[in-house]
């Protein structure tokens, strides 16, 4: 049997890559479909053939690249340290001219009568800055904005300056929330109060009596239909918020009592985010119609139906109806709706209502990019299979050696199972004293022997068993990225949600490590084990090998939508950087804004601790540390001195 000479487990992984990659010369169109860039960078990602990621924001045809490398280093020429939030104003901008284009388009060839207007609900970023460029992009096609709390109502009030935009209030009210509405009905927005139980109305009609102005009113539906995915529970009819058709009779009773049932003119529902599969969306439009329908015959005024949101991000790019991807395009859920709502209008001789969605994922997920460096590398050491194997109880090596030479593609199943069979029987027999710690250290490296050849067999083969798939997960190197995955990316601890991973440059080099990634907060959840892939996500991601003299970036996309928000303040690791770029149509680029992340003393203020109190404290010990003859004046100096600069510091790995 020929024996490797190879002593380190990364040494020899990569030596069976790079015997890999000769079979086909490696090429930017390998990396690119490697990481699937072309699949799930909907036209503002690429890999170019520099071997760099470059942002598309203007849409591939118009020519526009910008490389992420350079943005990167521009970066941190600048001053600021990775890890680095990256905003490309221009994609929100594309995002909702896309979406109000394909409406247009849908309306226009199906002779709809009505119209389209969007809303971003703030709750999915609700950045000041991400706000801002929403009103100001939005404006031409009149987009508006939803809220569900105060805070939310009064930021959207103040950005929102276009009378012709829709603003959905939604979630729980009260007086103020109420009040705060009413005026900008009053100033003149088409402001939208969104019943969601019952005991809302008679507040609402009560405080518009007393301000003076008759409100808008919207009814939100339990629908019976559930869509698929994370967020199912959001939908149905045991979801939390919304009216049952009993209670939606009650308000239009209500209503007409009041000689107010003219103030009711929106239908809107909600069966959740990130809807996977347009038949889920399709009956939900159906269902909602001929509520709508029955609204109308009551002689409600309505005109407005408002969809709610749903619209997905397909992250992993697999065009399918799994729960981090979709089956549809925008231009088929645009289409669809638009005929959907017309067809059954038509029937009825309705008119044809205005159409409002709540399409915040979709409007922003793009628009952002976590950069961060690789601080270090650690793989698993290896040695090489001992000439002579030592006698054990049971021949346990000799079984294992056994099973290494057996691993061909008809045994691959049956070595994998015998190898667990012999890793348990080690452990019992190391336990139990029937074997020395170098007879397990050797049985272990036979473990991995065994695991790499079973890895190196499987790629060959088109059908595996779903545990051989994630071998290499047990025998993968671990990059430790500059970053909080509790701050920047929760939903992937959270929810198990699946982002696009990649490094942003050396795209043209053949990556020969597979790899997991952890981050900077020592706990074991803060990993990322989980790779966007078909039929089932990747449990590694390729990655290349560290130089010495130079930064390793990698990049996870499409992070726009609601990680900023839900980010925590595990061990302490503040907001990141924020650098936002604005694309120029020649091909330049500005860094129009950049916000520097939080300090240490910024994030301990936010669990309340006293800085002030905090210095004089450290103060104090270093003085009674003189006195006790544990440090000099000198000492005390120097010490004081880097206790201060910590906590004006930046909370991640700063470069000296």
């Amino acid at each position: 049997m020929t024996r490797r000479k190879s002593s380190c487990f990364c040494c020899f992984k990569r030596d069976l890559l790079k015997e890999k990659s000769k079979i086909k010369k490696w090429s930017v169109d390998r990396a690119a479909d490697l990481y699937g860039i072309d699949k799930w960078g909907a036209g503002y990602f690429a890999a170019d053939d520099s071997g760099d990621v470059v942002i598309t924001p203007l849409g591939e045809s118009n020519g526009v690249r910008i490389s992420l490398h350079e943005i990167a280093k521009g970066v941190e020429e600048r001053g600021l340290d990775m890890p680095v939030l990256l905003r490309i104003e221009n994609i929100l901008g594309s995002q909702i001219k896309r979406l109000h284009d394909t409406f247009s388009k849908a309306i226009d060839e199906s002779e709809y009568t009505g119209e389209y207007k969007g809303v971003f609900p703030i709750k999915v970023n609700q950045q000041e800055q991400v706000v801002e460029a929403i009103a100001e992009f939005g404006r031409k096609y009149n987009h508006g904005f939803e809220a569900g709390s105060k805070p939310e109502l009064i930021a959207a009030i103040s950005m929102l300056d276009n009378r012709e935009a829709c603003l959905i209030c939604n979630g729980y009210k009260d007086e103020e929330f109420i009040d705060l509405g009413l005026y900008a009905a009053k100033m003149g927005l088409q402001c939208f109060f969104v019943l969601e139980m019952p005991g809302e109305l008679d507040m609402i009609l009560e405080r518009a009596q007393v301000i003076g102005v008759r409100p808008l009113l919207g009814l939100r539906m339990k629908l019976s239909v559930k869509a698929e995915g994370h967020w199912s529970e959001s939908g149905g009819e045991t979801s939390v918020f919304g009216l049952n058709m009993s209670q939606a009779v009650d308000v239009v009773d209500l209503l007409k009592k009041e000689n107010k049932l003219d103030c009711l003119q929106l239908l809107h529902y909600h069966i959740g985010s990130q809807i996977p599969n347009i038949q889920d969306i399709r009956t939900g439009v159906m269902e909602s119609c001929r509520i709508y329908e029955e609204l109308v015959k009551e002689g409600a005024a309505m005109g407005h139906i408002d969809l709610g949101g749903g619209l997905a991000v397909d992250y992993d790019g697999s065009k399918t109806n799994y729960l981090s991807s979709c089956n549809y395009s925008v231009e088929e859920y645009c289409y669809d709706i638009v005929e959907t709502i017309s067809s059954i209008m038509n029937k009825s001789n309705i008119p044809h209502p205005t159409i409002i969605t709540e399409s915040g994922r979709a409007t922003v997920a793009y628009y952002s990019v976590l950069l961060f460096n690789v601080l270090d590398v650690t793989s698993v050491t290896l040695h090489p299979i001992p000439k002579e194997l030592p006698a054990t109880t049971y021949d346990l090596l000799d079984n294992l050696l056994a099973t290494y030479t057996m691993v061909s593609p008809k045994s691959i199943q049956e070595c994998y199972n015998d190898t667990l069979y012999y890793k348990s029987q080690a452990q019992q027999l190391f336990k139990h004293g029937h074997l020395s710690l170098r007879q397990r250290a050797i049985a272990e490296d036979l473990i991995k022997h065994i695991f790499i050849k079973i890895s190196r067999v499987a790629e060959e083969l088109e059908h595996v068993s779903r545990e051989i798939k994630e071998i290499d997960k047990l025998i993968a190197d671990v990059y430790y990225g500059n970053f909080s995955l509790f701050q920047s990316l929760p939903d992937v601890w959270a929810i198990n949600q699946l982002f696009p991973i990649m490094p942003i440059h050396r795209l043209d080099e053949a990556p020969t490590r597979e790899a997991i990634i952890a981050d900077i907060t020592c706990d074991c959840d803060g990993r990322i084990d989980a790779f966007p892939g078909y039929p089932d996500a990747k449990k590694t991601i390729r990655l290349h090998n560290l130089k010495d003299d130079e930064e390793y970036y990698l990049g996870v996309f499409l992070v726009g939508a609601y990680q900023e928000t839900l980010g925590d303040l595990h061990n302490l690791f503040g907001d990141t950087n924020v650098v936002s770029i604005h694309v120029n149509e020649d091909g330049s680029y500005d860094f129009v804004r950049e916000i520097e992340g939080d300090s240490v003393a910024d994030v301990l203020s936010y669990v309340e601790y006293d800085v002030k109190a905090l210095k004089k404290r450290m103060k104090d010990f270093a003085e009674d540390s003189i006195r006790k003859g544990f440090i000099t004046v000198k000492e005390r100096k120097a010490i004081l001195k880097s206790f201060n600069e910590g906590l004006s510091g930046y909370t991640y790995f700063e470069k000296e």
